[in-house]
């Protein structure tokens, strides 16, 4: 006797049915199944479906057997997923909250992740879907350009590309007049809201950083990548707390005196094993190695009087410095 059509498909849209019509709240009665199956043209027993059943149990589904707390009724449901469901909410807001991607690709995105829920499940997630005021990227190529750069330093070859900065005609044009940059890649950081490429400078021996957005013309060269100690031993941790919107300069030991008000933000920024020594009820006395600079002094004149440098003196005058300079443009007003 010939067999039915579709029934070699019968195990496959049984688990596609699981998957998207069942969750840790909503399942599937036996008459359900048969009749969604018979829908698509797949006639089917009890005992067939119990074997198939067993069969996706055995290549690692966790089908779960409970009765409807309402009707009674047993129902078959999908136990445990890959992602659990407050993962997926967390991985949609992750995604729309990326400033690099798209409005496209953002969206794009999502409908990925919402089909690792259930159907009911994936519809709130697409409610949670929004385009806020933040500025978007205008087009996808760093997204591209990411997965260059990983190629790049997973093979441990050198990069080539131009780099691109806005004139006062707010143009996008390519940086020293479209000159080629081969560069060593260490590794990738994303702060900030933007994505970063930390490199290895073979002439000046030393750490560059640039901003992906802005790279173009990315390409993964011939040319095996540099490798030595400094490369090795590099720590993006420590370089991201060091750093002051990640293009630093150089680094110096820096003794501040804080308030208790300014604790958290220290501890937020450099981690909670900042060296931190108390000095009396309200003032502690921090000590941070940074990259001294203007990005580092704008960042602790948030804090106003709170916090203090004290050492070394020639920072503490560079930051009185840049104090004076930004309080002297406004003289004539």
């Amino acid at each position: 006797m010939s067999r039915r059509p579709n029934q070699k498909l019968k195990i496959l849209y049984l688990r596609q049915m699981l998957l998207e019509q069942t969750d840790d709240e909503y399942g599937l009665s036996m008459a359900q199944i048969i009749a969604n199956l018979a829908e698509l043209g797949i006639p089917a027993e009890r005992k067939a479906i119990y074997r198939d059943l067993d069969s996706l149990r055995e290549f690692g589904m966790d089908i779960i057997k409970r009765a409807n707390e309402k009707t009674g009724v047993t129902e078959y449901a999908i136990g445990k997923r890959d992602f659990e469901f407050p993962e997926l909410l967390l991985l949609v807001d992750a995604v729309q909250s990326s400033r690099f991607l798209t409005t496209k690709k953002c969206m794009a995105l999502v409908e990925s992740i919402r089909k690792l829920a259930s159907s009911r499940q994936g519809k709130d997630l697409m409610g949670r879907v929004h385009v806020d005021g933040r500025i978007k990227m205008q087009n996808e190529s760093v997204y591209y350009n990411i997965n260059d750069i990983q190629q790049a330093i997973s093979r441990r070859r050198k990069i080539t590309f131009c780099y691109r900065v806005y004139d006062l005609e707010k143009n996008s044009i390519k940086r020293k007049d479209g000159r080629t940059y081969v560069e060593n890649p260490v590794c990738l950081i994303y702060s900030n809201d933007f994505y970063y490429l930390i490199t290895f400078n073979d002439k000046h021996e030393t750490f560059v950083t640039y901003r992906v957005d802005r790279m173009c013309n990315i390409k993964v060269s011939d040319e095996m990548a540099t490798r030595n100690e400094q490369i090795a031993s590099f720590d993006p941790d420590a370089h991201v707390a060091q750093t002051f919107g990640m293009f630093g300069g150089q680094l110096n030991t820096v003794e501040i005196e804080i308030g208790s008000s300014s604790v958290g933000s220290f501890i937020d920024r450099f981690g909670k094993g900042v060296d931190m020594t108390r000095i009396d009820a309200e003032r502690a006395l921090v000590r941070v190695e940074v990259a001294v600079g203007g990005t580092f002094f704008a960042w602790l004149a948030q804090f106003g009087t709170d916090v203090r440098i004290v050492g070394p003196d020639e920072v503490a005058e560079r930051y009185v410095s840049f104090l004076k300079e930004i309080t002297g443009s406004y003289e004539t007003v």
